[in-house]
């Protein structure tokens, strides 16, 4: 959903800085600088310095929520019988970004739930100070990951909720997209 968010934005007029974590995806609009990112700590580190300059974030990685303590630069051979892999939580981007939030400033979220959807997606924009956050079902056929499609619901911080059709992620974007906009234009 990022890159659809980007472009659609990019169209729209707006100057958007994508921060990207691996991907075969490519993007190319005037309006679009993309930087590239290895690690959730490398992302965390971009968008810190990036935050402070923007009227809108949209925070629609999935980011791991857990790392390896220990990476190797190299292969790890297969004499042992076992492996153990010691894990430690990875920084909490949207959270620590939306702590420095200014007045002028929105966030938006996604959450991605398997069960008690609505509760979960608003608990989550108040702990990570949301003015909004899209929420996805696994429950819904053609949605999130691996599709071409999505259906979400938009939840406010104002108590509105709006449930979208699938449709196709471009479409979504111009949704999420126009949702940004009335945020940013509201007094």
């Amino acid at each position: 959903m990022g890159y659809a968010i980007a472009l659609e934005a990019a169209q729209q007029g707006a100057k958007v800085m994508l921060v990207s974590g691996p991907t075969q995806l490519t993007i190319s609009h005037p309006n679009i600088s993309l930087y590239r990112v290895q690690s959730a700590q490398e992302m965390y580190e971009k968008v810190s310095e990036l935050f402070p300059a923007t009227d809108v974030a949209i925070f629609s990685a999935a980011v791991a929520d857990f790392t390896p303590k220990i990476v190797h630069n190299q292969k790890i051979k297969e004499k042992q019988q076992s492996l153990h892999i010691e894990l430690q939580p990875t920084v909490d981007i949207a959270k620590e970004i939306g702590k420095t939030k200014q007045a002028h400033q929105k966030i938006i979220g996604f959450a991605l739930e398997t069960h008690n959807e609505v509760e979960h997606a608003l608990g989550k924009m108040q702990r990570k100070n949301f003015d909004c956050i899209v929420l996805n079902s696994l429950a819904d056929t053609g949605a999130g990951f691996g599709y071409d499609t999505n259906k979400v619901t938009m939840l406010h911080k104002n108590g509105t909720i709006n449930t979208y059709e699938l449709k196709s992620k471009t479409d979504v974007a111009k949704d999420i997209i126009h949702v940004v906009t009335q945020l940013v234009t509201e007094k």
